[in-house]
C-alpha cells in the first residue's frame, strides 16, 4: 500500500472531482490517500517545499521544475475559463495606443499569489503596471468592493460574482491568452513527485477518473461536499463552476491540453530570474 499526502483546493471543481475519494465512496487499490485542503497559493508553496507527494498546483508554479509529473487527469483548463482583471468602483484604467487597458502607475493591484497562473498572466500582459500585491484569492473581491484597492485579478468563483459586488470588468486575461496563443488556457493540474513512480501515477489517474465519474452520477452527494468547502454559498454558482472547469480536458489532457500546459510552463520559465 502506497501512502500519498495529497493536497487539493477547496474550490468546487476540485471537491467535485475528488468527492468520491474524499468521502471514500470508491476503493483505491494500492493507494492510501491522505488529503489536505488549502488555498491554491498555499498548495503551490507547500508542494514546491516538498510537503505533498501529489498536489493540485498552478501550472505556472512548475516553471523550471523537471522532477515532477503532471497527471493526465484532474486539470482545469479550457476556453473562457481564465482569470479576470476587475476594477473597484471609481477606479478607471488608462488606454494604450493599441486601445488595450493599462493600469495606472500608482494603482494598487491585488493578485492571488506569486506562483499562480493568474499572476503569470497579469505579468505577461501588464508587466510594470500598477503596484502589485499578492494576497489570498478570497480577500480580493471584498477589498475591491470596500475601496481598499483599485484593481484585482479574480479567480475561482470570483469570475461569476464580481459584478454583483459592484465591480467592473477591465480585461478577461484568459481571452487575451486564447487570442495570442490559439490554445486553451491551462490553469492548474495534479502534479506528482518523481519518487512514487509510474505505477503510482497510473493508479492515481485511474482512481481520479473513477471519482469524476462517480460525482457526475451522484450530483446531490457531490454538492454536499462542495458546499462544505466553498467560498460561495449559491448552488447555482457552484454548478456553474463545475460546468466551466470540469471538462473533457479534466478527464484527459489529450494532445491540445498537453501542448497548452507545455506552452504556459515555457512562458513561466522565461519569467524566472
Amino acid at each position: 500500500m502506497k501512502r500519498l499526502a495529497l493536497g487539493i483546493s477547496p474550490c468546487p471543481n476540485d471537491t467535485f472531482a475528488f468527492h468520491a475519494l474524499l468521502e471514500r465512496r470508491i476503493e483505491t487499490p494500492g493507494l492510501e490517500l491522505a488529503f489536505e485542503l488549502a488555498d491554491i497559493e498555499e498548495l503551490n508553496r507547500r508542494f514546491l517545499a516538498g510537503q505533498f507527494d501529489a498536489c493540485k498546483v498552478s501550472f505556472a508554479a512548475l516553471a523550471g521544475r523537471s522532477n515532477v509529473r503532471v497527471l493526465s487527469v484532474g486539470a482545469a483548463l479550457g476556453f473562457g475559463v481564465g482569470p479576470v482583471l476587475v476594477s473597484a468602483p471609481g477606479a478607471r484604467p488608462e488606454r494604450g495606443a493599441d486601445g488595450r487597458a493599462r493600469i495606472p502607475a500608482g494603482a494598487r493591484v491585488l493578485c492571488p499569489g506569486e506562483h499562480t497562473s493568474a499572476s503569470l498572466l497579469y505579468g505577461l500582459f501588464h508587466r510594470g503596471e500598477g503596484r502589485l500585491e499578492q494576497v489570498r484569492f478570497s480577500s480580493i473581491l471584498p477589498a475591491l468592493a470596500a475601496g481598499e484597492a483599485d484593481f484585482g485579478v479574480c479567480i475561482h468563483e470570483g469570475r461569476f460574482t464580481y459584478a454583483g459586488m459592484g465591480l467592473a470588468l477591465v480585461e478577461d486575461l484568459g481571452a487575451r491568452w486564447e487570442e495570442r496563443e490559439q490554445l486553451p488556457l491551462p490553469l492548474g493540474g495534479i502534479a506528482l513527485r518523481e519518487g512514487p513512480g509510474p505505477d503510482t501515477a497510473a493508479a492515481l489517474e485511474a482512481a481520479l477518473v473513477r471519482s469524476i465519474a462517480y460525482a457526475h452520477a451522484h450530483r446531490d452527494e457531490a454538492l454536499v461536499t462542495m458546499r462544505r468547502h466553498a467560498q460561495e454559498s449559491s448552488d447555482e454558482v457552484l454548478w456553474k463552476h463545475v460546468e466551466l472547469y470540469v471538462t473533457d480536458w479534466t478527464r484527459d489532457l489529450g494532445p491540445d491540453g498537453t501542448r497548452a500546459v507545455a506552452r504556459l510552463r515555457e512562458l513561466a520559465a522565461a519569467q524566472l530570474p
